[in-house]
Formats: C-alpha cells, sequence, structure tokens
C-alpha cells in the first residue's frame, strides 16, 4: 500500500524542480462499437466515449489541486482504428477520424491515440485504407494521434509498410505545411509497438487490454537532474545509479497514487504506470540536462550513450519497486524539440542524427521530434525508419520514429509550435541514396532469437 505521507516529501520536486503527472490516458476498448455502417459506427463510437471520458477531466483536476500535483495531459487511447472501421461496408476512416476529434472536444481532453494500424507482416484491407488516410485525417483534426506498427521482433520488418509510411510522413507534413508541418508530429512509426502505452503520439488501447483502464505517464527529468547535482561531484556510478533509484520510487509512487485514484473515481481498473522521464522544452526540464549533472560537457558528447544507459536502467529500477504494474515504454525519452537541452545541443552541432541514432538502441523509445529538410527524399526516411526498427528488432525493444520532414525549410532553419511539441532546428540527413535497397520490398526477416517458444 502506498502511504500518502510519503508523497509530503516529494512538495519541493513539484515546486522547485518541474515534477508533473505528464498524463493520465483513458484507454478505452471499442470492440462493441462495431457495425457494418459507418454512420452507425461513428454514433457508438462518440457515445461511448461521452460515457466513460464525460468525468474525466474534471476528475483529474480535483485531484490535482486535491493533491498540489500539476497533471499536464488529459487522454484517451483507444482501439487501432483500423480494426474498428473495416467491418463497414462503406469504411470512412475520415469520418471515424472526425468523429473522434469531436468527441475529444466534447469531453475536454487534450489529444485521443489510436488511428492506428498494425502491419508487421502485412496489410488488411482496413490497414490499407487508414494509412491512406492519415494525412488527411491529421491535417482535418485537432486532438488525433495516429501509429503505425510496421516491425516486431517476432515478425521481421514489413518494408512495403515503411516504404509506405514514409509518403505516408511526407505527405501529412505537406498537407499541414502551415503549421510548420505539425500533423508530423501527431504520427509515429514504431516497432514493438506497447499496447498500454499512455504517452502519445504512440497511445492506442491494445486488443487484449480490458473494456477500460486508467493508464498515467510520470515525468521528472529536473527532479532526476536535482537528485544528481546533490551527490558529491567525485561519486561513483554506483552511488549515481542507487541515488536515480530512490528518486524514480518517488517519482512513481506519486504517479501511482494519483493514478489509482482516479481510477476509482471514474469506476475502472487502474491500468499501468509508465515510468518515462518526458521532458518539456520548460529550463530544468530536460533529460539533456541530467547528463551535464552526471559530468558530460552536453549531450552529444562521447559518452552521452553510457549515460543514457544507466540513466534508463536506474529508473527503471527504482521504479519497479515502487509499482506492481509497470508498462508502457517506461525509459527516458530523448525528443529533440521537446527537451530544451537537446533543442540547444542540435543548434550547436553537439547532437548529430547519427548520435540520437546510437542513443535510441538503450533508451525509450527512438528518433523522436526530429526536424528535417522538407525536400529529404522519400527513400531516404524509408531508410532512417528501416534502421530504427531495425535496433528495436533485434534488441526485443521498443523503438520508432516520429520525424518531421519541414514542408519547404531546409537545414538550419526552425520549427516551432509552443506548448509540450517545442521547437527545433532542422537537422542535416545523411545524403547518400538507399532508394535501391529500401525498393526492395518484402519482410526483413525476423533474427534467429525470436524462436524462443
Amino acid at each position: 500500500m502506498i502511504e500518502e505521507n510519503n508523497i509530503l516529501e516529494t512538495i519541493n520536486m513539484i515546486k522547485l524542480h518541474n515534477l508533473d503527472i505528464r498524463t493520465v490516458t483513458l484507454a478505452l476498448s471499442l470492440r462493441d462499437c462495431i457495425t457494418d455502417n459507418v454512420d452507425k459506427l461513428c454514433e457508438n463510437i462518440y457515445n461511448k466515449i461521452k460515457i466513460y471520458a464525460r468525468n474525466l477531466v474534471t476528475y483529474a483536476d480535483e485531484l490535482s489541486e486535491e493533491y498540489s500535483i500539476p497533471i499536464i495531459n488529459k487522454r484517451i487511447a483507444v482501439t487501432p482504428i483500423s480494426i474498428i472501421g473495416e467491418s463497414c461496408k462503406n469504411p470512412d476512416y475520415i469520418k471515424i477520424a472526425k468523429t473522434l476529434d469531436l468527441a475529444a472536444h466534447d469531453v475536454g481532453v487534450d489529444f485521443v491515440g489510436g488511428f492506428s494500424a498494425l502491419v508487421e507482416k502485412g496489410f488488411t484491407k482496413g490497414d490499407n485504407l487508414l494509412i491512406e488516410s492519415i494525412p488527411e485525417a491529421l491535417a482535418q483534426t485537432q486532438k488525433i494521434c495516429s501509429s503505425v506498427n510496421v516491425a516486431t521482433s517476432k515478425a521481421g520488418i514489413n518494408m512495403d509498410a515503411v516504404l509506405k509510411m514514409s509518403e505516408i510522413i511526407k505527405e501529412t507534413a505537406k498537407l499541414t505545411k502551415d503549421t510548420d508541418s505539425i500533423g508530423a508530429a501527431k504520427l509515429v512509426v514504431f516497432c514493438n509497438v506497447p499496447s498500454d502505452n499512455p504517452f502519445m503520439a504512440g497511445a492506442f488501447c491494445g486488443f487484449g487490454e480490458a473494456e477500460a483502464a486508467l493508464n498515467v505517464g510520470v515525468s521528472g527529468p529536473g527532479v532526476v537532474k536535482a537528485a544528481v547535482e546533490s551527490l558529491d561531484k567525485y561519486a561513483d556510478m554506483s552511488e549515481l545509479a542507487n541515488k536515480i533509484k530512490s528518486t524514480a520510487f518517488k517519482i512513481t509512487s506519486t504517479g501511482e497514487l494519483i493514478g489509482r485514484k482516479l481510477a476509482k473515481r471514474l469506476e475502472i481498473p487502474f491500468g499501468v504506470i509508465d515510468l518515462s522521464l518526458a521532458p518539456t522544452p520548460a529550463l530544468g526540464d530536460s533529460v539533456a540536462g541530467i547528463f551535464q549533472a552526471m559530468g558530460l560537457e552536453h549531450a552529444g558528447a562521447c559518452g552521452t550513450t553510457a549515460a543514457l544507459a544507466m540513466l534508463n536502467d536506474a529508473v527503471k529500477k527504482g521504479g519497479i519497486m515502487a509499482s506492481s504494474h509497470v508498462g508502457g515504454l517506461s525509459g527516458a525519452f530523448i525528443p529533440v524539440s521537446e527537451d530544451a537541452g537537446m533543442i540547444e545541443a542540435a543548434q550547436k552541432g553537439y547532437l548529430t542524427f547519427n548520435k540520437l541514432e546510437a542513443m535510441t538502441s538503450v533508451c525509450s523509445v527512438g528518433l523522436d521530434m526530429i526536424a528535417i529538410p522538407g525536400d529529404t527524399p522519400t527513400e531516404t526516411i524509408a531508410g532512417i525508419i528501416s534502421d530504427e526498427m531495425a535496433i528495436g528488432m533485434i534488441n526485443k525493444k521498443t523503438t520508432a520514429v516520429r520525424i518531421i520532414p519541414a514542408y519547404g525549410k531546409s537545414s538550419g532553419d526552425w520549427i516551432s509550435y509552443g506548448g509540450l511539441l517545442g521547437e527545433a532546428p532542422v537537422m542535416d540527413v545523411n545524403g547518400l541514396s538507399c532508394a535501391n535497397f529500401v525498393k526492395r520490398g518484402g519482410r526483413i526477416p525476423a533474427p534467429i532469437h525470436s524462436l524462443n517458444n
């Protein structure tokens, strides 16, 4: 049982070091909404969201005030819409996306995730229709987030899907060019996607999940940074790791308390707590800042990957002792545009595309919120995605690509979204062609260690 008095010691974390509940996400199954009429389907979806989520924002705000803990985002994650829509005689995924968006507006949540498809071994008709509709759906809605899983450690990498998604990303960026291609910031390509992730843009309610559940994502890079800075600068790696573990325990305990109380008020089960350190553009709330506290001159210096590996592991070890229901992504995010330290490192050239890729081998989640030139070839984007999928497939971990080909912009220009999405410089991309490789299509086979039944 969690002792509420233990939460009092986190008060300075909240006031001084930007500790917050980054998201409370209602995972909601839409399986019972399925019908062969798209209008009826949309009606079912809207009504179910209204029933289950009508008090989500109100209750979350009440708990935030009661415990003086900021709850930044309230979100909904639904069953992958490719599955829900394909039983209709005339599927209209744009109409479904607009219904989800309307429901999100009406219940007051920030985002709805689940405009998604799982195509690691191939496509169904519904998968194809949904994927083709993604650019228009993201251009015509405000709160919809989309994800597509194209690889797993068991299935290998669907290279047809990789190439297709690179085209979809480019088209999404083009259709939202007037807002710095923001549509691409709400679209992510996964390997080994988890079915209970509370973070956007990759959240959805997996097919094996409950009717409804409350998943929580906690953020505390500023808290971890302050904890590291409290140590003697000559403290060894074991002391450093232990300090991070104990801090992660406290952060996780806070999230567990709020999550369970909110789930009880909503009369749904508590799902999981995601241990991920999710930064923001605010000063002092940066994963890159933790690296500097550890002793690196800046993110991107030699040793950054090792520092990230230790940070990621220590956070998980500390968090797992505070909760028996850990899930989602659970690691350290390194989104370039959403982390003030990462933004600075990219701007100064300390953090290169190649270094970011190396870091993804040890962290969650992958190449995240990276702006690249708008004229980057589709095949090059497919190559970037395939490299990241290979890291996830071989290492049996979740990896992802949320990349923004900023329409009309070149290396050195900037994109700017404000809020949690932040801003970032447009980064250089390797100009060597991989077109003949990615156009081969088919499926890269799963590695031999996948045969572990």
